[in-house]
């Protein structure tokens, strides 16, 4: 196969977009074609060494082909990219008349043609967005696209078959939880009734909002600027006002009945889309054999907004699909559950990783399909983690052996990280010790040395790899181990409760400033769990044979009372899944955040109490 075909035009240079990035026909490589079909041609663009396999990037409404740009780039080292305008959008022509000239049949009219011109010896792997999907979703089911499809990705546009059954399903056995799915989903269809509407939708979109459409994204979605929309925003919406009119009603009132996938479909759900609602996919499974769910935590238009997180999975699952191509192998099974939907290739790192808390939320990440960072002091131990990771799930995990408290090497681990794994997309800031004693007795060395890993450790991980975060701009998570203590004063834990105390009150902080830039904080508060924090605790104003006889005492009670760390690693997945802001765990950490709020002066006494130990 030719890596150059006829109607082929290498394209010129014209410089930046902004700070979406370049433009899709600056990108390297980028070459543009006419393919014509059903009285249309439709301008397509690729990327990438035409001799690998093809990913066909279809886009949605009121979007031309440019709102996939940025995947494009990132996907076209890997993989033979293909971009096209969908008829009457962008730089494709318009069907005469509009009516009737977008129904899905001739929209798989073109995809066919596509498909044919760009690889005609082998089938192509579909991505789809938004009204890009549901077509997409028509290519993956009817019987005259077998050999064409390899795999489909959809995200933000269900099957309009499986939406109708989806309706009729719940009109004919309605049950309060069904009726409010149907009311749910219908008011989030708003725009889908108007765009019924006749001339209003087009005078809209020609007129004032056609204007005000880039910056209604970058308010709402958070969309960067750059080469999307594009000067056809007015005339494509206008034209793709006709996809809903030429389809919706007519297959919801008739949905097929045929409509199983033929080839394995990865299914991408942003869990904040504004549009659709996740209980639309409740029932996929008994229409695609081979499904692979992720959730990305994200509003509708992630193709502009979480570009390098889409790229990452749909090479993963290409890659998936191609191999199991290859060797006649069904695909290899993923980590399944709602973690694994979210947290799937995903980039973790982790502090204080060698054990307790921090080992365990290390290997709860790589049970869901994390690549996992474990970072700690005990080089050994971060080891034995790394490698515990890899057997648990992770698809790569790695050690890293750094103290926190140290600005210099957290800033050359921040650097290494970025630069070999990639941007962090969860944070956990765990490590920490354990100090008691009173407060007169406490030195300034004490202080420092705790301040220097439960608090500096905190703030430099929320600095580095917070920026990293930031800088990049799609998203992200942090969380922070602080403790029980920072809820409840005590006689015994002055520099301890402290440190925690200011933890909790640096993530509150820092969840108001990020929250902005899509970055969630959360603050973990576990109360007595059973890790070997008490082992390596100093206690103060004790000589060396009282502090062994204290942390023997003290191990004895958190053994006693036996409160795994897994469940503490649990409550941070599911703080990152529900953006949690203040995480108390075990009983006695919920009591005391209860009473901090409601009886202070009863924590006050208590605080007056000399402790058991």
């Amino acid at each position: 196969m030719a890596s150059r075909r006829r109607n082929e035009r290498p394209t010129g240079t014209g410089g930046s977009a902004g700070n979406g990035g370049p433009r899709l026909l600056d990108l390297p490589g980028a070459r543009e074609r006419r393919v014509a079909t059903g009285g249309i041609e439709l301008c397509v663009v690729e990327l990438g060494d035409a001799e690998r396999p093809t990913v066909v990037l279809v886009h949605g409404y009121p979007d031309s082909k440019e709102v996939w740009t940025q995947v494009a780039a990132r996907l076209a080292d890997q993989w033979h990219v293909v971009l096209y305008d969908v008829r009457g959008h962008g730089r494709s022509s318009a069907p005469k008349p509009l009516r009737g000239g977008f129904t899905l049949e001739k929209l798989t009219d073109d995809f066919l043609a596509v498909a044919d011109a760009v690889s005609p010896d082998r089938p192509v792997h579909v991505v789809g967005h938004d009204w890009g999907s549901v077509q997409s979703w028509e290519f993956a089911t009817v019987g005259r696209t077998k050999g064409r499809i390899a795999s489909l990705t959809s995200m933000s546009g269900p099957s309009l078959d499986h939406f109708g059954h989806w309706i009729k399903r719940r009109v004919n056995r309605p049950t309060p939880r069904r009726v409010g799915q149907l009311l749910g989903q219908g008011a989030k269809s708003w725009y889908v009734y108007l765009l019924h509407t006749p001339v209003l939708p087009e005078l809209a979109w020609r007129g004032p909002l056609g204007t005000l459409w880039p910056g209604i994204l970058e308010r709402l979605e958070k969309v960067p600027p750059g080469d999307y929309p594009t000067p056809s925003l007015p005339d494509d919406a206008a034209h793709g006002a006709w996809l809903y009119r030429d389809n919706v009603r007519a297959r919801l009132r008739r949905p097929r009945a045929d409509a199983y996938a033929h080839v394995p479909v990865q299914l991408i759900t942003p869990t904040g889309d504004v549009f659709l609602s996740e209980q639309l996919y409740d029932e996929l499974e008994s229409w695609v054999p081979q499904l692979t769910r992720r959730a990305l935590p994200a509003k509708h238009w992630v193709p502009r907004t979480r570009p390098d997180q889409l790229a990452a999975w749909i090479a993963e699952f290409v890659t998936t699909v191609e191999a199991a191509g290859e060797s006649g192998a069904p695909i290899a099974a993923r980590p399944q559950g709602a973690y694994a939907e979210r947290f799937g290739g995903q980039l973790v790192l982790v502090t204080g990783a060698a054990g307790g808390i921090g080992r365990a939320t290390a290997l709860a990440f790589a049970a869901a399909g994390a690549r996992v960072v474990a970072v700690d002091k005990d080089a050994e131990g971060a080891e034995r983690t790394a490698e515990a990771a890899r057997s648990a799930g992770a698809p790569e995990a790695w050690a890293e052996a750094v103290d926190v408290g140290d600005e210099q090497a957290m800033e050359k681990l921040a650097s290494r990280v970025a630069d070999e794994y990639g941007v962090v997309d969860v944070l956990v800031n765990n490590a920490g010790i354990g100090l008691s004693g009173p407060f007169l007795e406490t030195t300034s060395e004490d202080w420092r040395n705790v301040l220097d890993v439960n608090l500096w450790g905190v703030i430099h991980g929320c600095r580095l790899f917070g920026r990293q975060m930031a800088e990049r701009g799609q998203g992200g998570h942090i969380v922070n181990t602080a403790s029980a203590a920072a809820f409840q004063p005590s006689r015994a834990l002055p520099a301890y409760s402290t440190s925690k105390a200011a933890v909790l009150m640096l993530s509150e902080c820092l969840r108001a400033e990020l929250a902005e830039k899509s970055i969630g904080v959360s603050a973990i508060c576990p109360g007595i769990v059973n890790t070997g924090i008490t082992a390596t605790a100093r206690f103060v104003g004790a000589d060396r044979t009282e502090e062994q006889r204290l942390r023997r005492r003290a191990g004895k009670l958190y053994g006693a009372r036996n409160y795994p760390p897994e469940k503490v690693a649990d409550a941070v997945l599911r703080a990152v899944v529900r953006n949690q802001a203040v995480v108390p765990v075990t009983p006695e950490s919920h009591a005391v955040r209860f009473l901090s709020r409601v009886g202070p002066g009863v924590l006050r006494g208590v605080a007056r109490l000399k402790p058991p130990l």
